[in-house]
């Protein structure tokens, strides 16, 4: 069986590719999960890397859940406390992992992010995207919930409003209704997506490492909690940062009209 993911690394940037054409890169029913969160694991334990790209390959970013996989809940012997503990075992462990780590993540999506594949690119912090890329929170279609956590995600990501017209209706949604509603940030072709992300990530590894992780962790725990909390997380992590290596080099070089030198 060959890997779900190829993975490529260009510096201080980690990009992984779907690589699953047969399955549209379903995330179930095959490596998916496990090749994810061993990557996750290698990128959080590796203070070289400072940003991720997650993409997909032949026009396809991401179909979910695979539904012939699926149909093994109909078996009478499978109970549904054995189904939840599947999804707490499984995919949400995926969720968990990608919206958990440490480094700035940008979702490259070159076609159909589908269910649980919409929800993927909401584990990033950034969406790019082609003018053939869709979005569907479809789990409605099939009758079935976000067992992935994306209701949670997708909230987050465009607003209640919205999200629950997603999630409500299954609609899919061209790339320009998604950076319209500003589930993407940028509508760019086919040709130059994945140069186009390549480019963003430069943009962003250029900073210090360490601060780019805690920046990440202030934003993202922002979502959830009170002024005061990251009033004093921010105080933490300023402190931190001011007595590092990298801030004395990026004043110094500030003051001397050059551009900083990071060690890598």
């Amino acid at each position: 069986m060959t890997n779900f993911l190829e993975v490529t690394r260009d510096g201080a940037v980690l990009t992984l590719a779907m690589n699953a054409p047969d399955t549209r890169n379903a995330l179930t029913g095959n490596t998916a999960i496990p090749e994810f969160l061993a990557e996750c694991d290698r990128i959080n334990s590796d203070v070289s890397i400072r940003a991720v790209i997650i993409t997909g390959y032949n026009g396809m970013f991401c179909s979910g859940g695979n539904l012939k996989d699926m149909r093994r809940y109909f078996d009478d012997e499978l109970t549904q406390a054995q189904i939840a503990i599947e999804y707490r075992t499984g995919i949400q462990r995926l969720t968990r992992a990608i919206y958990g780590l440490d480094v700035p993540t940008i979702a490259a999506v070159n076609g159909p992010a589908i269910g649980a594949g919409c929800d993927l690119s909401c584990m990033c912090d950034i969406r790019i995207v082609s003018e053939r890329a869709t979005f569907a929170e479809s789990f409605i279609k099939v009758g079935i919930v976000p067992g992935d956590g994306g209701a949670w995600l997708l909230t987050r990501t465009i607003g209640r409003s919205r999200a629950a017209e997603m999630a409500f209706t299954g609609d899919m949604l061209s790339a320009d209704e998604a950076l319209r509603i500003g589930l993407v940030s940028q509508v760019v072709s086919s040709e130059d997506l994945l140069e186009a992300a390549q480019k963003l990530a430069a943009r962003i590894v250029r900073h210090p490492g360490a601060t780019l992780r805690m920046t990440k962790r202030l934003m993202r725990e922002s979502q959830d909690s009170g002024l005061d909390t990251i009033l004093e997380m921010s105080a933490t992590m300023q402190a931190l940062a001011h007595k590092s290596p990298e801030h004395r080099e990026a004043v110094t070089a500030f003051i001397e009209k050059r551009a900083p030198r990071f060690p890598e």
